[in-house]
């Protein structure tokens, strides 16, 4: 499914984020990637979904080298990943359901398969009902799940998911983390960012685990 070999990658003007990173990740498995802040967590996710370049190394994808894929071709890889952010990053003046089915609108998907698909999502995860409210009006659980309707929608065999739970309380992330289990049980490969220790050993998952950019465990 997806294979680093010897990541390297440093931004211009400052250190290297990750350090000659090395691991193969197997279809169908739960992984958890911890480390203290700025130990290059979120880069390695960024990386994963072709949102930024290594600066060394390879990066294969089922297979295939994606290192240096040209960039037309980028958008046509990340219709298979789905990304949920710690902020959400929802639109939000457009509905619920305008942002959950957005993938589904970029990929060019037919207005019944449009529908179908996103209340399937919504419902997925709880936010039947919601369809026509803005997200400014819900809570951060309910915003959460949004962006997480929105990362299945198009039903990605992979899910990148960049400190999910950090802005949730403890009960709001256990079902978080639940809700990520219940996906990965029926083949979805998750890639899961978390600082919180405790939440990531409640869960049976491998741990990729980083220290200044390096990979120290996994």
């Amino acid at each position: 499914m997806l294979q680093f070999d010897q990541v390297t990658k440093q931004y211009p003007g400052s250190g290297e984020a990750l350090k000659g990173v090395s691991f193969r990740i197997e279809r169908g498995e739960m992984v958890f990637i911890t480390g203290h802040s700025g130990a290059g967590k979120s880069t390695l996710l960024r990386l994963t979904a072709l949102i930024e370049r290594p600066s060394r190394g390879n990066i294969l994808l089922n297979g295939k080298n994606v290192t240096r894929l040209p960039n037309r071709k980028i958008p046509f890889v990340r219709r298979r990943i789905g990304l949920i952010f710690q902020d959400y990053r929802l639109v939000h003046y457009r509905t619920v359901y305008d942002n959950v089915a957005m993938p589904l609108l970029i990929a060019g998907y037919g207005p019944d398969e449009i529908d179908r698909r996103t209340r399937a999502a919504l419902s997925k995860v709880g936010l039947a009902g919601l369809e026509r409210r803005f997200p400014i009006t819900l809570s951060g659980g309910e915003q959460q799940r949004v962006g997480i309707a929105r990362a299945i929608v198009s039903r990605p065999p992979l899910i990148l998911a960049d400190e999910p739970t950090g802005n949730l309380d403890p009960d709001l992330s256990m079902e978080i983390m639940a809700m990520f289990r219940e996906f990965n049980q029926v083949g979805v490969t998750m890639m899961v960012v978390s600082h919180d220790q405790e939440l990531v050993s409640r869960f049976a998952g491998r741990v990729l685990h980083l220290e200044q950019g390096r990979l120290v465990d996994g």
